[in-house]
């Protein structure tokens, strides 16, 4: 066994870990990666053998809103970029900034265990090939990415078609002469039911709750490039964003969608505008809940029946740090309970990055997500008041940064934040470190 005591063991390469490994890079923090798969890119590579992308897959939210700050993407990319332009501009990311060689490649990381208390150390098991190799670091970074684990859940009855999960769709091959109920209307779900109504004998799509419709593009510019200029209050942007919505959306209850029985943001809304135009024309049936199934056949909550030979449940999917025992990351409910869902409140050598969601924060929320980690752990090293602040901070007070939004009580919803909320606590504690450090 080594030790590295000085340096910080990184876990996964996907955008966030490459976020990550930039800015220890910066900071001058001895770090090491670790990456299942062959290269950079995480579940954006379809190849990857955790990856849940599917072909059709794009950005719902436009490059210009997503990209990373100080490395636009190509001006020739498309405005929602696909998976395979994606997976193209982080691994461009990663030779600009010349990541590659500070990761081990197909090395599954098995078991984080610490030594003890606080700055004693963890030690790190890792399968690379047919091997097992441990070694000691100082502390443990995790950024794996929360799209991998399957929220499958348990369907009433008994169904004698083909189930499956969206993680295992990649093609709309998979649908071809086939009666197909698709569960779920998240934007997985909406995506992959588009897909379906090309190639499959008929496709319904089967809705617990109402969503909000935002379509891509308004007044010609992709949506979330829009407004922004000003900050408004949230029952004043609910009226404005509202009546945009029903300028360019119209009444998704006309086309059998349910009405959402919650406000405007309190969940994550749906960035399509296929879905609504394939039910207005009958290609897509709206249905509700499942009450039952047996064999072929599924029962509806509202009375109505039909078969199908394949269910595909687009439900979304769970936190999964299959490494470390729960306990240590603060587990509460359905998410670890951390500080700006980043800092461990008791530890300084233990962090999970990427665990937020928010509407509009795309990578460049992430990147400075992962500054603060980066100063603040060299903040501890110099001593430096700032970080002994930030310390006191995160283990008096938890604060998620929803900006007073109550979200819906879904594990999806559990690491929500409020955008602008929670790029202004990031961005004030990156001023107070970075203070002490130029």
């Amino acid at each position: 066994m080594t030790e590295t005591r000085d340096t910080f063991a990184l876990i996964g390469a996907g955008p966030m870990g490459l976020a990550m490994a930039k800015l220890l890079k910066e900071q001058g923090i001895a770090f090491e990666g670790f990456e299942a798969h062959s290269d950079v890119g995480g579940l954006w590579d379809i190849e990857a053998p955790n990856s849940t992308m599917y072909e059709s897959a794009h950005l719902i939210s436009s490059k210009s809103m997503t990209e990373f700050t100080d490395f636009p993407m190509d001006e020739t990319v498309a405005d929602y970029p696909s998976h395979r332009e994606m997976v193209t501009y982080f691994r461009s990311f990663a030779d600009h900034f010349e990541l590659r060689q500070h990761f081990r490649f197909k090395s599954e990381v098995q078991s984080v265990t610490p030594l003890g208390n606080d700055g004693e150390g963890w030690r790190v098991v890792w399968r690379a090939g047919a091997e097992i190799h441990e070694a000691v670091y100082a502390g443990v970074l995790i950024a794996n990415g929360t799209l991998s684990e399957p929220n499958m859940p348990r369907f009433p009855g008994n169904f004698e078609g083909e189930l499956l999960h969206a993680s295992a769709y990649r093609h709309p091959e998979q649908f071809f002469g086939k009666r197909v109920l698709i569960v779920g209307a998240g934007n997985s779900g909406c995506d992959i039911a588009v897909d379906a109504v090309h190639h499959a004998v008929s496709c319904d799509l089967s809705m617990r709750r109402g969503y909000y419709f935002v379509p891509k593009y308004v007044f010609g510019r992709p949506a979330d490039t829009l407004g922004g200029a000003f900050k408004l209050p949230m029952w004043l942007k609910r009226k404005v964003d509202g009546l945009i919505l029903s300028w360019f959306v119209g009444d998704p209850q006309k086309y059998g969608f349910p009405k959402p029985d919650y406000k405007l943001y309190e969940s994550h809304p749906v960035v399509n505008s296929l879905v609504l135009y394939h039910a207005g024309h009958g290609d897509l049936t709206i249905r509700a809940d499942i009450a039952d199934i047996e064999e072929k056949t599924v029962s509806f909550t509202d009375g109505t029946t039909a078969e199908y030979d394949m269910i595909l449940a687009a439900t979304g999917y769970k936190l999964h740090y299959p490494f470390i025992d729960k306990t240590l990351l603060n587990w509460r409910q359905d998410a670890p309970h951390l500080y700006l869902n980043a800092m461990h409140p008791e530890r300084n050598d233990l962090f999970v990055l990427g665990m937020v969601e928010a509407t509009g924060l795309g990578w460049q929320g992430r990147h400075e997500q992962a500054e603060m980690v980066a100063r603040y752990i060299r903040g501890c090293r110099l001593q430096s008041a700032a970080a002994a602040k930030l310390q006191r901070v995160k283990v008096e007070r938890f604060e998620r940064a929803t900006g007073g939004m109550t979200y819906l009580d879904l594990p999806r919803m559990a690491y929500y934040v409020d955008k602008d909320t929670y790029r202004g606590a990031i961005k004030r504690w990156i001023k107070a470190l970075k203070a002490e450090q130029s």
